[in-house]
């Protein structure tokens, strides 16, 4: 059984025919113009949660999800050499976008990836992928992840990530 987020509804005099929902916090806030009838208004919200959450769904994939994305891409940019055991989310890394642990196969990708864009979040699983494959940053291991087309592009978007946040960037991009 899902638990259905709280909803805020926010009717305005302004709006005139645009609706639209964001998250804010454990919250969802759906915006209406105030013409609305309750029924227009009652099919509008379930409308933009189910919308809301088919993105999030895109964005924020289970761990299983992980595992299948990461050997898609292993497959795709690492001639399918690098085979992790699992790949999951985790909460306890403030500082690295990820870690790679080559003994056991591990991946562990920092929950704040959850909510980015998917070609940021497939860089950091070919990132970590690459270590799999390279355990140092060396010119080798730099060779594997710029396969990925996206590679400095998704630099680039942590790095301002990074600094719109106010925290350091992880040194060598990723780790």
């Amino acid at each position: 059984m899902t638990v259905r987020p709280e909803v805020e509804v926010r009717r305005s005099k302004r709006r005139r025919r645009t609706v639209s929902a964001y998250r804010d916090g454990d919250r969802i806030v759906v915006m209406v113009p105030a013409t609305l009838t309750r029924a227009e208004e009652a099919e509008w919200v379930e409308s933009m949660i189910e919308r809301l959450e088919r993105a999030e769904r895109r964005t924020r994939p289970s761990d299983q999800e992980l595992l299948a994305r990461a050997n898609r891409l292993s497959s795709r940019y690492l001639g399918a050499m690098a085979a992790p055991e699992s790949v999951r989310w985790v909460t306890n890394q403030g500082s690295r976008w990820g870690s790679c642990t080559p003994g056991d196969r591990t991946i562990r990708l920092s929950s704040r990836l959850q909510g980015m864009p998917e070609w940021v979040i497939d860089y950091v699983l070919v990132h970590e992928l690459a270590h799999l494959l390279e355990p140092g940053h060396d010119a080798a291991f730099w060779a594997w992840v710029d396969r990925y087309p996206h590679a400095e592009k998704a630099k680039g978007y942590l790095l301002g990530w990074s600094a719109a946040a106010k925290v350091d960037p992880p040194p060598d991009d990723v780790d």
